[in-house]
């Protein structure tokens, strides 16, 4: 009777383990694929399938032993490249939700708010929408696919278990939540600014006609003015997908160290 020794189990660990780990973090965290709408099955199949096809063409990676210290740092170090890399998309995404939340505040949609099916949080309407345009993009331009191929990519510029996350790699991943603010405050400040001279201009009307009932009046232009001014930004939406997705591929390439 053949039996399994430690050495192939550390083996099998280092050949298959590794590499499952990463990509497995990664479809469990990245948009569209890692959403609450795919089962945990369909990623885990995925992952399963990727893995038999990258593993072939890895160089033989050194043995360590299964079930030490050493071992479990090298499966952390795999987890936490993949987390990272959907992570730092999930913000990409993130930025036209932000934006969506500060037009719908400044609107007076912040009331009308819907259930996320992807993350299963309430959101507004007006990210919902956002959200789901830029999906559509992210789909049409194989986005996802590209991804996928980058971290792929990756196992030739940072081989398992020759990889350490250093301080520079979490700097960067922390640095996306002001960039993740910044982003969304600037995609929305047209939109906000003409709002905000609205606001002023009816300000002006209920200190020169107090008798006037301003709220019941400027609710519903407010909300007609909102609505045709995002109406009109639909036309640059194109230009800030293209924006903030090159901002994306680029902080996945210097964490990837692609060349």
């Amino acid at each position: 009777m053949e039996t399994i020794t430690d050495s192939q189990i550390a083996a099998f660990v280092q050949q298959y383990f590794l590499p499952f780990a990463r990509i497995g973090a990664l479809l469990m965290t990245m948009p569209v694929i890692g959403t609450r709408i795919v089962p945990a099955r369909a990623r885990i199949i995925a992952a399963m399938f990727l893995t038999m096809m990258v593993v072939p063409m890895l160089p033989p990676l050194q043995v360590a032993p299964s079930l030490s210290l050493s071992t479990a740092i090298l499966v952390l170090h795999e987890l936490l490249i993949g987390v990272a890399l959907g992570f730092g998309f999930q913000v990409v995404f993130q930025v036209f939700v932000l934006c969506g939340q500060y037009l719908a505040m400044k609107m007076g949609l912040g009331f009308a708010s819907m259930n996320d099916p992807t993350n299963g949080v309430q959101t507004t309407v007006l990210s919902q929408f956002f959200l789901v345009m830029v999906t559509l993009m992210f789909i049409a331009v194989n986005g996802h696919l590209l991804l996928i191929e980058m971290l792929l990519q990756s196992f030739q510029s940072l081989p398992p278990s020759h990889f350490e996350f250093s301080r520079e790699q979490s700097f960067q991943v922390v640095n996306l939540g002001g960039w993740l603010f910044a982003s969304a405050l600037v995609m929305s400040l047209p939109v906000m600014t003409s709002l905000l001279v609205v606001n002023i201009a009816f300000g002006i009307m209920s200190r020169a006609a107090p008798q006037l009932n301003i709220f019941a009046i400027g609710f519903p232009f407010t909300l007609i003015c909102g609505m045709f001014l995002v109406w009109l930004g639909l036309a640059t939406f194109d230009m800030h997908f293209e924006g903030f997705m090159a901002e994306g591929f680029l902080f996945a390439r210097e964490l990837l160290r692609l060349q």
